[in-house]
């Protein structure tokens, strides 16, 4: 009998909670794709998939669950018959295997309210991914881990059963709250681990009056807290990685009665056109135990080509947190001093900064409003918009005003100042007027940690009801009001208008 026989599991050779250094020997091993970067990190590929598959993403209809849940396009029911059913099929296959890992771990930094993870996977670099993103336990802690509190089966490199109804791909993430288990078929894109555990912890702790978030964190040397919430694009890794404060997290945190805490052991960055001069903290943290998935290398340097998107544009790197050198250890806080939602909007209509308060604040965190650059096959150059709930419609599993109320008294109740930050275009939209210097944005988040806004006049910005400062240090005066920053104030009247009815009719869904 194997330690996993209490779930059915009686694979021959179980590797459990080895250390990086055994699983990036077993990855050469036993893995064709595995390769030894010049840095010293492991070269993987995810196969087929090389992003997440929402789509396939399924919640078990729970009694116990299911008038929390929010159904729809992101939570699409499946029948518990129909779960027990697939999870037979993943026991199956991991005792039709060779050998199997095994990582315990746990999430959220936090020890009042963490929970155990096991992870059940057959890639050793899936093992040695989720050693880098969950926190790892001390010698003592694994020896008296015992059983988890939810266990993820990733059996990603079979298909899922299509026969099975709710099923309608090969791929497929089945997640039972009741049963404490989450399943991964059809795909070995390693992000699905990270995030399945994200949306059980986005469901569990609202019961419990916790704000679970995707956004990145930071505190200065005196412990003034700063959160960032932002869409791909928004500039949320770059602002957060500031070397004048400690990174408490780069994506994932629980703001609970104790104040701020990680979620995460590691990070999950990407790593396309990554460069030492710009992000020399991401850069550095790539050396031996670092996980490099999908990226482009020369086979005989064995350098990594960043710029390369041969594969997929979604190039990243896995690492434990402490492989940057100013992250704080353990990754916790007290409560934030300020909220920064950080928008790029590629309209030219919001300004560079804005002051909101507790209501303004639910009203921008449900839209989660960024907009990007059109393509350009069939020559359009208009912006898309882009709202997704929270900041991160595809993890929330409660409805979004359950997550917004949430964050609306916990800004009360701790005086937190929220900012909203354009790092899009000013003086015109897209095609018009220019990106906003990230000079000026880095001046704008000085200062708010700073606090130099304490004594500035504000003014009433009315497309929004939000209110702009008249002045920032080291940042040009003439484009704090975006209506002033554009040569024509008809047409950018016209462009805020057509910006604001889309906000609307977000709202509206």
């Amino acid at each position: 009998m194997s330690f996993l026989s209490y779930l059915g599991i009686e694979t021959s050779v179980i590797h459990a909670n080895l250390n990086s250094t055994d699983l990036i020997n077993l990855a050469i091993e036993t893995d064709k794709s595995a390769s030894i970067a010049d840095s010293g990190a492991l070269i993987v590929y995810s196969g087929a998939k090389t992003g997440r598959s929402p789509k396939d993403k399924r919640i078990v209809l729970e009694q116990s669950t299911k008038d929390n849940i929010n159904w729809g396009d992101v939570n699409q029911p499946i029948d518990p018959s129909c779960f027990e059913q697939s999870k037979k099929n993943a026991i199956d296959f991991l005792n039709s295997c060779n050998e199997v890992y095994v990582v315990d771990g746990f999430a959220v930094w936090d020890e009042e309210i963490r929970i155990k993870i096991r992870i059940i996977c057959t890639r050793a670099y899936h093992a040695l991914y989720m050693y880098n993103m969950l926190i790892r336990p001390t010698e003592q802690e694994l020896a008296s881990f015992g059983k988890p509190d939810y266990v993820i089966y990733n059996v990603g490199e079979t298909a899922a059963d299509l026969s099975i109804k709710g099923i309608t791909s090969t791929t497929s993430i089945q997640i039972s709250f009741e049963q404490k288990e989450i399943l991964i078929f059809g795909t070995e894109y390693a992000g699905e681990m990270k995030k399945a555990i994200f949306s059980l912890l986005n469901y569990i702790m609202p019961l419990e009056n916790k704000l679970s978030m995707h956004c990145s964190a930071n505190e200065s040397s005196d412990g003034n807290v700063s959160l960032f919430f932002g869409l791909s694009g928004t500039g949320k890794t770059t602002l957060s990685a500031d070397a004048t404060r400690r990174l408490i997290g780069d994506d994932e945190h629980i703001w609970s009665e104790n104040g701020i805490s990680n979620i995460e052991g590691g990070c999950y960055a990407k790593v396309i056109n990554l460069e030492l001069e710009k992000e020399p903290e991401i850069y550095k943290a790539i050396k031996k135990g670092t996980v490099l998935e999908n990226v482009v290398f020369d086979v005989n340097s064995k350098k990594v080509d960043y710029t390369n998107k041969t594969i997929t544009e979604n190039t990243r790197a896995a690492y434990p947190i402490e492989f940057i050198q100013n992250a704080k250890n353990p990754c916790v806080a007290g409560h934030p001093n300020n909220i920064i939602f950080l928008t790029c909007d590629a309209f030219g209509v919001l300004p560079p900064i804005s002051r909101l308060n507790a209501e303004q604040a639910k009203y921008h965190f449900i839209s989660g409003y960024t907009a990007k650059v059109a393509g350009t096959e069939m020559g359009v150059t208009e912006p898309v918009a882009t709202f997704s709930s929270c900041f991160g419609a595809a993890f929330m599993v409660w409805e979004s005003s359950v997550y917004a109320n949430l964050l609306a008294d916990k800004i009360k109740q701790h005086n937190t100042k929220v900012w909203l930050i354009n790092t899009g275009w000013v003086g015109g939209g897209y095609g018009v007027g220019n990106r906003i210097d990230l000079a000026y944005t880095r001046a704008i988040i000085a200062a708010i940690h700073g606090n130099q806004f304490e004594d500035i006049v504000f003014t009433r910005f009315e497309f929004f009801d939000i209110e702009i400062p008249t002045f920032c240090p080291n940042v040009p005066t003439n484009i704090l009001n975006p209506i002033e920053a554009w040569p024509d104030a008809n047409a950018y009247i016209q462009q805020a208008k057509k910006l604001k009815d889309l906000f609307d009719k977000n709202s509206l869904k």
